[in-house]
């Protein structure tokens, strides 16, 4: 934790305690309101719980798929869970003394009980009971005196919230007391769904901008659930929260290094410069010293899984659409149609997994990006310092004569075999040679000398091979919306899988279409039932006689074979009634 990792930061409150009993408060506060919230199917009479009428209805804090509203309320109540994921994660939580092969459970534990703690923060954003008892959540806020810089997102988070109860308070009181009106029932179709199905029955509009096309185009016709916009805006948090950690872990370490390194100091000046162990005494001094690269590559991580967050919901976006015209061209074949139980279980494991894989990108990309300081440093840097710059630039131009050379011999092979060895176009506006060979003797001739050439040159293919794998891999290890395995393993990508799962899931429930057709089949059966029922109120309120179904159903046909005397031949005959219907009908026709 930063109180240990900062010696000047002194706090007196332990937080696994003070986790442990801020349940109690979220305990009381989930009791209340699900005593407030009914149910809406009851249990039958010989059951005991009939006692407590339709109370004690199940709470529920954030629906995962389908949430437009108060995103981001629900998004900042993420952030304040920072503090406590951040606390997770760094292991920090244990609870019971138990085998480390069982550390898991320990884990699932410590994750149940942040989530039960943080319960009334959703519960009371998503209850329709905003009244006095979401005062309550002030009680979970004593105790944050921990340092400001560590702690100052959470009780932003916090302040902020507690700005929006008490304005969910005051709004609440105001319709209690009549003097605003109720909020209406959440409905069915959000309005920017029913903007997007309009823009799909418009004309395109007119060309895109290059900054449209290029950089980002702004859709007001779509909007991000709260799922999204809560993994994001915690994503940000526990990112900063990490990198405090890391720049105290590294302030520590960093003293106890000038410490060593003062002792080494001490030790060349006892010995004179003449020890034994001088020159690896410089060379540790050196290296330590070339470790200030790590506090300089902190910005470029930063900004680099940043930049990934801002560019997940920018594909969260791209991608959701494409499945909603229908197109799959973008997802590898076998996920296509994936399990409908792999989906469920995405999509409950895609925010965490979101949050955890930007966490361990941005500590392997600065690990990456510090070995690659480390290397100019070493190559480039302290040989200029210990002026032997000529040496240096020697070695660098012979390393790049050498790759230019292998990459001018292999442009040449393409030059040759596209001016030798493959024949004419065949119409002008073809922007290639046709796949046809030329020169088939000469061809054969150029393969066999160049055969034992290429297998020298491909040692090195397969080296850049493993190293352009590693340095994307580890590059794009946060990125969850594209896999980092190759074409035919993307199965075995785990967070690939949860991000395909979680799309489907939006996809089968929050397409704009689907929900428009489910809102006007709604619609026009609350229509139905409302004329139905004010059509047998007239008829109950009516002072006249009342008059049968079947009477004014006999009369309507009248009428229309009346208008029609042609339908009598297409009736069932019964009894000889249709001749006489026949005659009655032609009579009335004709008068």
């Amino acid at each position: 934790r930063t109180r240990q990792l900062n010696g000047t930061c002194t706090s007196s409150v332990d937080m696994e305690l003070f986790l442990h009993y801020s349940l109690i408060p979220s305990l009381f506060i989930i009791l209340i309101l699900s005593f407030l919230q009914r149910r809406e199917y009851r249990r039958q009479r010989d059951d005991t719980s009939y006692l407590l009428g339709n109370r004690f209805g199940i709470i529920m804090p954030l629906d995962f798929v389908g949430t437009f509203s108060n995103r981001w309320s629900y998004g900042i109540a993420f952030g304040a869970t920072a503090n406590k994921v951040m606390f997770l994660f760094s292991e920090g939580y244990q609870p019971l003394q138990i085998p480390h092969w069982a550390q898991a459970f320990e884990l699932l534990i410590g994750g149940l009980e942040v989530g039960l703690s943080h319960f009334p923060f959703f519960a009371c954003l998503s209850s329709e009971f905003q009244l006095p008892h979401c005062g309550m959540l002030l009680l979970q806020f004593v105790g944050k005196y921990e340092t400001l810089v560590f702690y100052w997102p959470s009780l932003l988070c916090l302040a902020f919230l507690l700005g929006r109860f008490l304005y969910m308070f005051v709004k609440a009181l105001r319709v209690h007391l009549g003097w605003e009106l109720q909020v209406e029932e959440k409905p069915v179709l959000e309005a920017h769904q029913a903007e997007h199905v309009k823009q799909l029955l418009r004309t395109p509009q007119e060309k895109k901008s290059w900054f449209q096309t290029r950089i980002y185009e702004w859709d007001p016709c779509f909007q991000f659930p709260s799922r999204m916009i809560g993994t994001i805006v915690l994503a940000f948090i526990c990112l900063y929260l990490f990198i405090v950690i890391e720049f105290c872990m590294f302030v520590y370490v960093r003293d106890e290094l000038d410490m060593f390194e003062n002792k080494l100091e001490s030790y060349i000046n006892s010995m004179n410069h003449s020890g034994i162990l001088t020159p690896g005494i410089l060379q540790v001094k050196q290296l330590i010293s070339v470790t200030e690269v790590w506090v300089a590559t902190i910005l470029p991580a930063s900004l680099t899984c940043v930049s990934y967050l801002f560019h997940i919901l920018v594909c969260y976006r791209k991608h959701i659409k494409r499945l909603w015209a229908g197109d799959k061209h973008f997802l590898p074949l076998k996920f296509h149609n994936p399990a409908s139980s792999e989906s469920v279980v995405a999509i409950a494991r895609y925010s965490g997994w979101q949050i955890a894989y930007i966490l361990w990108g941005y500590l392997i990309i600065h690990v990456v990006q510090s070995l690659c300081g480390m290397a100019i440093m070493y190559g480039l840097v302290l040989p200029i310092v210990h002026k032997q710059g000529l040496e240096m630039l020697r070695g660098l131009g012979i390393g790049i004569l050498t790759i230019s050379i292998v990459v001018g011999l292999m442009i040449l092979q393409m030059w040759i075999a596209t001016s030798f060895f493959l024949q004419p176009k065949l119409g002008a506006a073809d922007k290639q040679k046709p796949l046809a060979l030329n020169n088939r003797k000469a061809f054969h001739n150029f393969s066999y000398f160049l055969f034992f050439y290429n297998v020298l040159l491909g040692l090195g293919a397969c080296l850049s091979r493993l190293l352009i794998s590693c340095f994307l891999g580890m590059w794009l290890i946060a990125r969850i919306d594209r896999t980092i395995m190759q074409s035919g393993y993307e199965g075995a990508d785990m967070g690939f899988s949860a991000w395909i799962g979680m799309l489907y899931v939006d996809h089968y429930h929050t397409n704009p279409v689907l929900v428009s057709f489910c809102h006007i089949l709604i619609t026009d059966h609350r229509e139905r039932k409302l004329q139905q029922t004010t059509k047998y109120w007239c008829l109950n309120q009516s002072a006249g006689p009342r008059v049968s179904a079947r009477s004014r159903t006999r009369w309507l046909l009248l009428q229309t074979l009346i208008k029609n005397p042609r339908l009598v031949m297409l009736r069932k005959s019964k009894l000889g009634h249709s001749s006489q219907e026949s005659q009655i009908l032609m009579t009335c026709s004709e008068s």
